[in-house]
């Protein structure tokens, strides 16, 4: 019998959620910031996750695909017909778009379980829930601060929670910087991680 070897399959590649205002006041500043920011976590290999909505986190998408990157959109929709009728999102500049049909809440959770780590930019009542989901599940989290809504707020906010999760923050006014730490502290943590290798 002959074994034939095969080539080096590639590792998984890292997941950066992005998640900020889809709706509401955004300067032209914050909405800048969020390009740039999809445009670092392209250039440093890593996959652009969003609610697939408007806003700041669609920004991300098309800072993202200027630079060759990959992108996925979580939809809250169950087609891509209400994604864009009920939901009035966008469906270009994504690769995929995932259609849970389970709305804005429910999508959520998914957004953040499918993360590596979690950014946000701007954002109200929605982001906040992203945020809570991820600090409860001991994320690692970078607040792209010079955006606006809760990311003004979010060391009250944290001070406030005062809960043990586990979840590390990072603080960056520079989007470039904000994805170069982040990845670091992941790095860190995966060589800090014994895996499991079944014998």
């Amino acid at each position: 019998m002959t074994v034939v070897n095969s080539p080096k399959l590639p590792g998984r590649k890292i997941v950066v959620g992005v998640m900020g205002s889809a709706s509401g006041p955004m300067s032209q500043a914050a909405m800048r910031k969020a390009f740039l920011l999809g445009q670092a976590i392209a250039r440093a290999g890593c996959v652009t996750l969003t609610g697939a909505c408007p806003g700041l986190p669609f920004e991300s998408v098309r800072g993202a695909k200027a630079e060759g990157g990959l992108t996925l959109g979580i939809s809250p929709a169950e087609s891509e017909r209400e994604h864009v009728s009920r939901y009035t999102s966008p469906r270009y500049y994504h690769d995929v778009i995932i259609f849970t049909g389970s709305g804005f809440m429910g999508r959520e959770v998914t957004n953040i379980q499918s993360c590596d780590m979690v950014v946000i930019c701007g954002g109200r009542s929605g982001t906040l829930g992203e945020f809570a989901i991820a600090y409860d599940q001991g994320k690692i989290i970078g607040i792209l601060e010079g955006t606006g809504g809760i990311v003004d707020e979010i060391r009250t906010i944290i001070r406030v929670i005062h809960k043990p999760t586990g979840s590390k923050i990072i603080f960056d006014t520079d989007p470039e910087r904000l994805v170069k730490r982040l990845l670091k502290l992941h790095e860190q943590y995966n060589n800090a991680e014994k895996p499991f290798i079944p014998g």
